[in-house]
Formats: structure tokens, C-alpha cells, sequence
């Protein structure tokens, strides 16, 4: 079979990754823990842009590049899709589809942080899930807030911000417990889709909460694109048994 580069750092991507045999290649950024009971390679850390990117599918002899990287990763698929085009190699992603507005829902949409700030100002208890991005910012929390940040790594938080190191999936009746404790009047979200996360949006709509959503960013085009695991274990399936990329 084609030796395949998979980028990940997804539950999706972790899922691929473990039906991957010895010769391929698992790439991660280096955040959250690394899976050490894969029979693939895994890589940890970045390539130096897409030239380096394309110099490694070269020396390595990648024959298939898989995008399982987080949705907002624009920077990674970007640099990905320019290094196999370089390279001329396929380049194949997998993007779950976005989350969709309810009925019920006050989704106030963002494209970046200071938008995210002017729409948050008028709330004082935020429930923050972007990752680490707000850990940037403990120091610029306003008097009047006190922030809760989930995300993958411990922290060591601020006087007015409690950091929760916690991994999806989350339950609606863990979410509910969540919200009473902490008291939350916001959800600061990015759109990212899929099932792991999605109860802070239902819970969010059963109390009636407003939630700040940055917007998803653009991504290239692939060669192939799929929306769930299963089919892509099936076009590796059907490309061991001789089919070809395209």
C-alpha cells in the first residue's frame, strides 16, 4: 500500500491512526498527549512550513497525505495542501461538517479575538472552549469577569480565571453539573462539529444562554474530502486493494 502521512491530533484523526500498519506515519503538533500503543510511526512536531513539508513527503517517500488536523488548523492544512501539491502527491482531508443553528439557539458570530472580546463585555461568568488561545490573555481578564477555561493541558489559571484540563466527550448530564457549579451566563465557542462537544450547545440552548462562535475559516480544496472516519477506512481499504487516489 501507498505509505501515508496522517496529520492528526483529532479523536478523528486517533481513529485512523489505529488502523494504520508499521510504514505509515502519524504527525502530531506536540499538543496534549501523545498515543504511545500505535503500530505506526508517530511524529511529534512541525515540519518548518510547507517547503519543509514537502522536503519530508519527499525523503520519506509519502505517497498520500491525509488532513485529520482540528478545523480551525488553517495554518497546518494550508501548508499541507501547498507541500503536496509541490510534491505531487494526493492530498486527501477529513472535515466533519459544522454545527447548525437550532431553533432556540443566540449564536452571536465572531471572526477573531477582538470581536470576541467587544461581544463578551457585557457578560461576567464565560465558559471559554477554544483551546489554549485565552490562556494568552489571563492577564487582560476585566474586573467585573471571572473566566472558565476548558482546554486539553493543566494551567496553572489566575485570580479570575479557573483553567479546566479536560478531554471530550462531554455528557449533557456532566455539562448540566458544569453550568449549575460554575454559574455560567455566556459559551465562547468555535464551530468545530462533531458529537464529542456538542452538549455545551444543547445545554446552552435549554437555559436560554447566548454563545459567542468564531466563525470557521477557510480551508484549501483537497483531492478528496470526507466527513466521516468510516470512509476514509474505506477509500484506504479500497486503495490497498490496488484502487488509486484521486
Amino acid at each position: 500500500m501507498t505509505r501515508l502521512l496522517l496529520l492528526g491530533g483529532t479523536g478523528d484523526a486517533l481513529q485512523i491512526a489505529r488502523h494504520l500498519g508499521a510504514s505509515h506515519v502519524y504527525s502530531l503538533a506536540g499538543l496534549g498527549k501523545v498515543p504511545d500503543d500505535l503500530a505506526c510511526i508517530v511524529r511529534v512536531g512541525g515540519f518548518g512550513g510547507s517547503e519543509g513539508l514537502a522536503r519530508f513527503i519527499e525523503a520519506e517517500q509519502i505517497g498520500l497525505v491525509i488532513d485529520a488536523t482540528h478545523p480551525y488548523a488553517a495554518r497546518i492544512s494550508t501548508n499541507a495542501a501547498t507541500a503536496c501539491r509541490a510534491a505531487h502527491v494526493p492530498y486527501w482531508t477529513l472535515r466533519r461538517p459544522s454545527w447548525q443553528v437550532q431553533t432556540g439557539d443566540d449564536w452571536r458570530m465572531v471572526d477573531g479575538w477582538s470581536e470576541l472580546v467587544a461581544q463578551l463585555a457585557p457578560f461576567e461568568r464565560p465558559l471559554f472552549t477554544l483551546g489554549r488561545e485565552p490562556l494568552a490573555h489571563l492577564e487582560e481578564v476585566p474586573a467585573h469577569q471571572f473566566w472558565t477555561v476548558r482546554c486539553l493541558d493543566p494551567h496553572e489559571g489566575r485570580a479570575r480565571a479557573r483553567i479546566l484540563a479536560m478531554r471530550g466527550p462531554f455528557s449533557p448530564e456532566s455539562e448540566r453539573a458544569l453550568f449549575d457549579a460554575e454559574r455560567f451566563d455566556v459559551v465562547v465557542s468555535k464551530n468545530s462539529g462533531g458529537s464529542a462537544t456538542q452538549a455545551k450547545l444543547d445545554v446552552a440552548r435549554e437555559r436560554g444562554l447566548p454563545v459567542i462562535m468564531v466563525r470557521s475559516p477557510e480551508l484549501p480544496d483537497a483531492d478528496r474530502e470526507f466527513v466521516r472516519v468510516a470512509d476514509v477506512l474505506d477509500a484506504l481499504r479500497a486503495l490497498e486493494n490496488n484502487a488509486q487516489p484521486q
